[in-house]
């Protein structure tokens, strides 16, 4: 088959970010099923400066007039691309979403693909794979499909994010982050949350959620029913807000959780 025939081209224009496994998908149904051929064919756009290797089995299509090593990589399709279960999550999905307070050059994708804690750098970005709660084995709840340079880009829907970020503070950013990037999000499924939350089936975790819904009531209109079904899975004795202790704060007996002043009050806040 020659070089020229294959539409590699369009392929490179349709996935700014590619796997070897979509490129062989393609050339399959283009009638070149055979490895060498793609092999062959990834080292002939590769050093005519049409894509770049990332690591192994991923690459960067370069547009035309554009070189390598200036060519702009998304972030967030990569991270989509690291593993072929993952979906992003915690603060990297708020980005996402476009609903966190400051964007973050660490990036976090779910996956039972890659070892826990794996990480991978790229001009200044760090990739970082988690694997899911336990308690979500053999389920995949709150995930969405989402559109990214044309790709589809699996995601966790703002209400699973809400949870995730409170029960694993460390990936978002700190409690200000987490606040003022929450406070963004206009509207949630509050069932949804709360199913969610359940799911986890950590009372800390479920008090965390239930203190952020009490906080915010009024604009994410919040009913005495929606906490009550969280109340009935708080800690039963006083847990921090905040995994590290030695951090004050004052407790608050409804959710039986030792929240520091900055967030009670949310001290960030300029004052008016």
């Amino acid at each position: 088959m020659k070089k020229g025939s294959t539409g590699l081209p369009e392929f490179f224009r349709s996935h700014p970010i590619f796997t070897s496994e979509e490129l062989a998908d393609f050339l399959k149904d283009r009638g070149s099923p055979h490895p060498r051929n793609r092999e062959s064919l990834v080292r002939y756009h590769r050093d005519r400066g049409a894509i770049f290797q990332i690591r192994k089995g991923l690459y960067c299509s370069v547009p035309t007039g554009v070189s390598a090593k200036d060519c702009a990589v998304d972030s967030y399709l990569l991270a989509s691309k690291l593993a072929p279960d993952a979906v992003l999550g915690y603060h990297t999905a708020l980005d996402v979403h476009g609903r966190s307070y400051s964007v973050q050059q660490r990036l976090v994708y779910i996956t039972l693909k890659s070892p826990a804690g794996a990480t991978f750098d790229l001009r200044g970005a760090i990739y970082r794979a988690v694997s899911p709660p336990k308690q979500l084995a053999g389920k995949e709840p709150e995930v969405q499909y989402v559109d990214r340079a044309g790709q589809q880009v699996r995601v966790t829907t703002l209400e699973r994010t809400l949870v995730d970020v409170l029960d694993r503070p460390r990936l978002s950013g700190g409690w200000e982050e987490i606040w003022r990037s929450l406070e963004m999000i206009p509207y949630l499924d509050l069932d949804r949350v709360i199913r969610y939350a359940l799911l986890l089936k950590k009372s800390t975790t479920i008090a965390r959620v239930g203190f952020y819904l009490m906080q915010h009531r009024e604009p994410l209109m919040v009913e005495e029913e929606h906490l009550k079904r969280l109340r009935e899975h708080r800690p039963s004795s006083p847990k921090y807000l905040t995994s590290d202790p030695a951090i004050s704060g004052r407790l608050v007996p409804e959710w039986n959780l030792i929240v520091p002043e900055s967030v009670i009050k949310k001290s960030w806040e300029e004052p008016t």
